[in-house]
């Protein structure tokens, strides 16, 4: 992601180590290859490409790793990001620490840790999904930025689910509504070991006010995880969750279980081939009522006429654009995108 505290750009070091910013693509694509929706032996050939590359720390030039990669288009730029000097933070160890200033609503921000090294080899084998350790995606940031403009529609108890190693909108929530909980979750044991570090820093600086703030491992396909919470509820939200095929209908079991019977979530996610409109209707024979916006936001509309004016070659709104889908077991709330 790149920002800057005055608003330009200020360049993030890479999660692998790249030689110049023309590899920002394949460094990201090195925790999963399916961001771009490429499947099949093209997209296991990148993977395997990938994996070697990490080994040895090469630069990507392959055409199939450039072909999934994911990182082209990187922020909206709806949040200034801002190093953290050792004075500005409390934390003893080398990690860097950042803050994320919203540039619309300045008054609120949050502090993270939002690049955690390189991924080791033995994480993109047998971890669960380590997409969310890579950086903030662009669909978590607009996620955040509507939840900073709704913020008078959250009530009661909120869950992110896939949240990834920032869990940025749920935080978002839990700084700037008035909630009485809010879980942040992920299925990446890394991801929720970062996001307890988080929400400890932003604890200690008095950001949540009364709110209970709470983060877990939530797998969605783990039966154990999914009834413990069950029915728990008002708002469950998630950011570019619909590109592992395999788990697409267990995100919609888990939404569909986890909601109260008035509760609504909130499903940010690009289009991306097929598989926005296959969760949708997964949703749909799911029994949940699902409805699908286009326009939900002033800024972030104006941002992608922009970027499509401009012919940016960095940016698709097929892959990068995120709509914004509610899903509810009732009718949908009136206010939940105007």
């Amino acid at each position: 992601m790149e920002k800057g505290s005055t608003g330009a750009a200020e360049k993030i070091q890479p999660v692998l180590p790249c030689k110049d910013s023309s590899d920002e693509d394949t460094c990201a694509a090195n925790a999963h290859d399916s961001r771009e929706g490429t499947c099949g032996a093209t997209a296991g050939r990148a993977r395997w490409t990938l994996l070697r590359q990490v080994l040895c720390q090469k630069q990507a030039e392959s055409p199939e790793v450039k072909q999934v990669s994911v990182r082209r288009f990187a922020t909206f730029d709806l949040f200034r990001r801002k190093e953290l000097s050792a004075q500005e933070h409390c934390d003893t160890s080398d990690d860097q620490w950042v803050e994320y200033r919203s540039v619309y609503y300045p008054e609120y921000s949050a502090f993270l840790r939002d690049n955690l090294g390189p991924l080791k080899v033995n994480e993109v084998l047998n971890s669960f999904d380590n997409t969310g350790n890579v950086c903030v995606w662009p669909s978590e940031e607009v996620m955040a930025h509507y939840c900073l403009q709704k913020r008078h529609i959250f009530k009661g108890a909120v869950c992110e689910l896939g949240g990834g190693m920032t869990c940025l909108g749920g935080l978002i929530v839990a700084i700037s509504a008035d909630v009485k909980e809010v879980l942040l979750s992920d299925g990446n044991e890394k991801s929720i070991q970062n996001v307890r570090g988080v929400v400890e820093r932003n604890r200690q600086a008095g950001k949540f006010r009364s709110t209970h703030v709470s983060s877990r491992v939530v797998r969605w396909d783990s039966e154990m995880d999914i009834s413990a919470l069950e029915g728990h509820f008002d708002t469950i939200m998630c950011a570019d969750c619909l590109f592992l095929d395999q788990y697409r209908a267990c995100l919609v079991d888990a939404i569909r279980r986890l909601l109260r019977p008035d509760g609504m979530a909130l499903v940010f996610a690009p289009e991306r081939g097929e598989t926005l409109t296959l969760f949708c209707q997964l949703a749909q024979q799911a029994g949940l009522r699902v409805s699908q916006h286009q326009q939900y936001d002033a800024q972030v509309w104006d941002i992608h006429l922009k970027m499509l004016r401009e012919g940016k070659q960095a940016y698709d709104e097929k892959i990068h654009y995120p709509l914004l889908v509610t899903v509810t077991k009732g009718p949908q709330p009136v206010n939940a995108a105007q």
